[in-house]
């Protein structure tokens, strides 16, 4: 567990298997806060809250059981084991009874017909602004199931997803459309700088290019699905793109950053709306916007021969 991102995904799985914060800590050999604290950190860089209820039973929300299925694709160096709580496994049937028993044999549970699989590829917040969509498409076609892989990001993800099979719809961050990659508009979400309150930044009325020139930047590591398309907005709205004073997937570490007043953060989407929301951050009064993030959407070409893909594509545009 050397970063705090695969660090974060193996209290997530232990959480899982043991559908308790204590009982998570207990097995880990850390502490209830740490757990909670890495539990909350994760869920500010998804998007969406992974569980209910941690205080007592730990459930899964719907947002949460997909991420564990979908779970192994968030790590790019290894699979994250995922173990199924005793009240999420469902008996694939009925059990025999022993040979003592003066009752014969239930009939067994018919098979339910096979069920078509859509698979969806989005960055995690993306799929956080989709959950209740997706959930209400599975829940109106039962005969449906919607995968996900939690891995793609950029426009070139999406063509590696969607060419090998892995994907039928992929969504992804990019700038403008892309030439090679035949995707529609989606919507915009605005980036934007934050600095503690009592930063001289935070205070000025107004912060050019110059002012931002001078001030250290913070950012997710290099290997964060986020990273690559927040360096290229940088670099088109003309900020300086140098190694940054800290790198971490741990919000805690760049919030614990940000409040010391160590410089400048840049996010969009739901892990800027959160950061809006905190006490003592500020967001920075650009004399100039930084560009815009695109959300796009792609589909694969034979998607025309399955009907549910295509249905599906629109029904999260409506």
């Amino acid at each position: 567990m050397d970063s705090p991102s695969l660090r974060q995904l193996d209290i997530f799985a232990q959480m899982v298997a043991a559908g308790g914060v204590v009982r998570c800590a207990d097995a880990l050999g850390v502490g209830v806060e740490q757990v909670l604290r890495d539990l909350a950190s994760l869920e500010m860089r998804l998007g969406y809250r992974l569980f209910e209820d941690l205080d007592g039973d730990a459930r899964l929300t719907p947002a949460g059981r997909k991420t564990a299925q979908a779970m192994t694709l968030l790590s790019e160096d290894r699979p994250a084991p995922v173990e199924e709580t005793a009240q999420d496994r469902t008996p694939t049937s009925l059990p025999t009874p022993s040979p003592a028993s003066p009752f014969p044999p239930p009939p067994e549970a018919p098979e339910e017909p096979p069920r078509q699989l859509i698979a969806l590829a989005a960055p995690p917040p993306v799929f956080g602004h989709f959950q209740d969509a997706l959930a209400a498409f599975e829940a109106a076609n039962e005969d449906i199931a919607i995968t996900l892989d939690l891995h793609v990001h950029t426009a070139q993800d999406a063509a590696v997803a969607l060419a090998n099979g892995r994907a039928d719809i992929a969504y992804f961050y990019a700038l403008e459309e892309p030439a090679d990659l035949k995707s529609r508009y989606g919507w915009s979400e605005p980036l934007n700088l934050y600095a503690d309150s009592g930063h001289p930044l935070a205070r000025a009325d107004s912060v050019s290019r110059d002012d931002l020139s001078m001030t250290p930047m913070l950012s997710m590591e290099t290997r964060s699905g986020m990273r690559d398309i927040i360096d290229a907005a940088l670099a088109k709205g003309r900020v300086r793109n140098v190694m940054p004073l800290l790198e971490s997937d741990n919000m805690f570490e760049i919030i614990a950053a940000l409040r010391d007043g160590a410089g400048c953060f840049a996010a969009f989407g739901t892990l800027a709306r959160d950061l809006g929301r905190m006490s003592g951050i500020k967001r920075l009064a650009l004399d100039i916007p930084l560009p815009a993030v695109e959300i796009r959407q792609a589909v694969a070409p034979r998607a025309a021969e399955k009907p549910a893909v295509e249905a599906l594509a629109e029904f999260l545009f409506l």
